[in-house]
């Protein structure tokens, strides 16, 4: 990769490496965008083959994360960070010296779980730093942002079926969900809650016997994409809207919350033409961003509910848009969020971060 002219096609301002060989700690934090505000964006942890292949995940990842900022209307930039290593070697060390080195960013990242990190990965890290969100409620957090999420793509889910089937009613259709972590499992719940048939599949047989559980029926990894339900959500990593799986899909709907599910952009194309509705992974998946960017200016709970509950227009402005300028859906999100960053960008905002700053100094009193 040639990594100033990748920066500059993709858009990022600023990539940091970072290395504490006492802890062993190999970390990334890619910073795409800052106009709307302080890039905030959470931490992976994740054994990639080689350091190419991470810093190419946080990359697209963090470019995601200030078009889910963007399109949520929230005065966020957009940023995320990566370290390299086996999730079973996870320690304070790691965590506390990965805090001392977001610190040392100034606040320009602020940083928040992810896969392979937790409530207590950020509890470590805000002993270090105050730029870190999703800690326990007792220092102004607010705990696991999974719930958030996954509540914010059932409103998206429901904004699909208005728009496929006229209807919000999740019972009268069937889901096959891929990926049963914290957010997949609450997804499931919530599906179940309403009575909806559900299939699922995972790596892991616990989670998946969770799952079954709650009355969803297991399908092997490999037959998800077949299965005859009518809304894929996708909730492992990305990329798994691809050529190959394309083929099998007899979904109407592709909902979910993973991030990068797009293999490529062509590959939205193609969902487009097979008249399957594409519910943009950036925007539908917003409810943790959303969540935890309210700890920034002092939690509060309802607020939270409100705001995420807000997805279900979103979506339906997305869609409409999508309709109006015949265009796939996920180009119409990109022209929602490159709108309000474009229109945003010739205003000076010289005030636009104070109100973080105060609270991460309330904290700073608090903590100290």
């Amino acid at each position: 990769m040639e990594l100033f002219s990748t920066l500059d096609t993709m858009g990022h301002e600023q990539v940091v490496f970072f290395h504490h060989p006492e802890s062993g700690l190999k970390a990334i934090v890619a910073i795409h965008n800052t106009v709307l505000g302080p890039a905030l964006g959470g931490l992976r942890m994740w054994p990639y083959r080689n350091e190419q292949e991470a810093l190419t995940d946080v990359l697209r990842l963090s470019r995601g994360m200030t078009y889910k900022a963007a399109v949520s209307g929230l005065n966020l930039g957009g940023g995320k960070a990566v370290i390299i290593g086996d999730p079973a070697q996870k320690s304070e060390a790691l965590f506390r010296a990965f805090g001392r080195f977001v610190q040392s960013l100034g606040g320009r990242y602020v940083t928040a779980e992810d896969v392979n990190t937790d409530v207590q990965a950020m509890e470590y890290i805000f002993q270090e730093t105050d730029y870190v969100t999703g800690v326990h409620p007792v220092h102004g957090g607010s705990g696991d942002p999974s719930p958030f999420t996954a509540l914010g793509v059932i409103q998206g889910i429901k904004a699909c079926l208005q728009r496929r089937y006229g209807h919000t009613d999740l019972k009268k259709v069937s889901y096959s969900v891929q990926g049963l972590g914290h957010v997949g499992y609450h997804i499931v719940k919530h599906l179940r809650d309403a009575d909806a048939k559900v299939f699922v599949t995972d790596m892991h047989q616990e989670r998946i016997d969770q799952c079954v559980a709650l009355g969803a029926e297991a399908v092997k990894m490999d037959e998800i994409y077949g299965v005859n339900a009518k809304v894929y959500v996708p909730c492992a990593l990305g990329a798994t809207i691809n050529e190959k799986s394309i083929a099998q899909l007899r979904c109407e709907i592709v909902a979910g919350s993973a991030n990068n599910q797009l293999a490529t952009d062509a590959c939205g194309d193609e969902l487009h033409g097979k008249g399957i509705l594409y519910a943009p992974d950036y925007a539908i998946n917003a409810g943790g961003l959303m969540n935890v960017s309210i700890e920034l200016q002092g939690y509060n709970r309802e607020r939270a509910n409100r705001m995420v509950n807000g997805i279900y227009d979103i979506m339906g402005n997305i869609f409409a848009l999508a309709e109006r300028e015949k265009i796939p859906t996920y180009k119409a999100a990109d022209h929602v969020a490159e709108g309000r960053i474009a229109a945003l960008g010739k205003v000076k905002l010289p005030t636009i971060n104070q109100p973080y700053e105060r609270h991460f100094a309330g904290r700073r009193n608090g903590k100290h």
